[in-house]
C-alpha cells in the first residue's frame, strides 16, 4: 500500500529546510576513528572501534573497543545469575585474561575446552561469539549468541551482537528484529540505536533510520559522527519522499513545488522559479507557491517581482503570517531604496 500523497509531501516539506550545506560542527570528522587509542580489528563498523564510555577498558586493554564493554557486561550478569563450577573458575579467568590481552587463540581454546567438558554457561557462549565476530565468522557468531539467548533471553549485549552479525550476513529483516529487541533491552545504549539505524538504512526504511539517529544524537550530543549521520539520513528521507511523490503523480503541483525547494537548496534560483511557476499553473489556488517565489526575488533584490508574488499569495491566504511578514520585509526594502 502506497503512503498517502499528502503525508509524503508533509514529510518532504518538513525535512527540506534541513538539507542545507552541513555546518562545520556536523561535518564528518576524520578524527572520529583516530581520537581514541582503540582501533578497529575487524569489527562490523568503524564506529564500533570507539569505546562507549571512558573507563570501560583498563589502560592495558587490547583494541577490542565495544566488544570488551559487552564482554564485561556478560561476565557481571552471567556470573551473578549462574555460578561457574569452582574447578573451572581459574581456567575461565585465564581465558578472560587472554581475551583482554587480544590473544584470541588462547581464549578460544579455554572456552572451547570448557564446552567439551560440559560447561554450558552464557559467559562461555558469549565470549566464543565475540571471538568469532572479531574474526569475521558471523555465521558462527550467530550460533553462539543464540546459545547465550537460549539461556538468558533478555540479555541485551548478546542480542545486540547477534543483530550486528545478522546484518553483516545481509539477513536484514532478522537483524532489524533482533536489534529492535536489543534497543528495548538497552534503551540508553548508543550502540544499540546505531546498529538498528544501520539495519534500517540497508532496508531503505529512512523514516525509522532518522528516528534512531535522533535518539543517538540525544544520547551522545557531543559525538559529531552521529550528527553527521542524522543529517545524511534526513537527506535520504527527503529524497525518498520526493521519489514517492513523483511515482504517485509526476505532474502534480506538489511535485513541482518539491522540485523548486530542491533547487533553492542548490541555489539554482532560475530553475526554482521555473518549477514554482509550473506548480502555480498546475494548481493556481495552492498556497505557499507565490510566497516561495517572493522570497527568492527578495533574496535576488528584484523587489517589484517579490512584491507582486507576495500580493498574489495574500489573495489566496489573506491571514498568512508568513506572507504578511514577507510583505513587510519587501516594502521595507523598497522604502530603503526610495530617495
Amino acid at each position: 500500500m502506497r503512503p498517502h500523497f499528502a503525508l509524503l509531501y508533509t514529510i518532504h516539506r518538513s525535512l527540506i529546510h534541513l538539507r542545507m550545506p552541513a555546518p562545520a560542527n556536523l561535518a564528518r570528522s576524520d578524527q572520529f576513528g583516530q581520537s581514541t587509542r582503540f582501533a578497529s580489528t575487524g569489527t562490523p563498523s568503524r564506529v564500533w572501534a570507539k569505546p562507549l564510555r571512558p573507563g570501560v577498558c583498563p589502560p592495558g586493554a587490547p583494541r577490542l573497543g565495544i566488544f570488551l564493554f559487552l564482554y564485561f557486561c556478560i561476565a557481571a550478569c552471567a556470573l551473578a545469575q549462574e555460578s561457574l563450577p569452582a574447578s573451572f573458575e581459574t581456567k575461565i579467568a585465564a581465558g578472560v585474561d587472554a581475551l583482554k590481552s587480544g590473544d584470541l587463540d588462547s581464549a578460544e581454546q579455554v572456552f572451547s575446552d570448557a564446552l567439551q567438558q560440559g560447561i554450558k554457561h552464557p559467559l562461555i557462549y558469549h565470549n566464543l561469539g565475540v571471538i568469532a565476530q572479531l574474526r569475521g565468522k558471523h555465521a558462527e557468531a550467530v550460533t553462539r549468541f543464540r546459545q547465550v539467548l537460549a539461556l538468558q533471553p533478555n540479555y541485551g549485549p548478546s542480542r545486540l551482537l547477534l543483530g550486528s552479525s545478522l546484518l553483516a550476513l545481509r539477513k536484514n529483516a532478522q537483524a532489524v528484529q533482533e536489534l529492535k529487541r536489543a534497543v528495548a533491552l538497552l534503551p540508553e545504549e548508543p550502540q544499540a540505536h546505531l546498529q538498528l539505524a544501520r539495519a534500517y538504512k540497508v532496508s531503505d526504511n529512512w523514516v525509522a533510520a532518522v528516528q534512531e539517529y535522533q535518539k543517538l544524537v540525544q544520547l551522545a550530543p557531543q559525538e559529531p559522527e552521529y550528527s553527521y549521520q542524522l543529517g545524511t539520513a534526513w537527506a535520504k528521507l527527503s529524497g525518498w519522499s520526493y521519489g514517492q511523490l513523483t511515482g504517485i503523480n509526476p505532474h502534480s503541483a506538489r511535485v513541482h513545488q518539491a522540485l523548486g525547494q530542491e533547487y533553492v537548496i542548490q541555489e539554482k534560483y532560475d530553475l526554482a522559479i521555473a518549477a514554482y511557476r509550473q506548480a502555480a499553473r498546475s494548481d493556481p489556488k495552492l498556497p505557499e507557491i507565490h510566497l516561495a517565489m517572493a522570497l527568492i526575488w527578495l533574496e535576488l533584490k528584484k523587489l517589484d517581482d517579490a512584491l507582486g508574488e507576495v500580493q498574489l499569495e495574500l489573495k489566496l491566504v489573506p491571514e498568512s503570517k508568513a506572507a504578511l511578514d514577507a510583505k513587510a520585509r519587501i516594502e521595507a526594502a523598497i522604502a530603503a531604496l526610495t530617495p
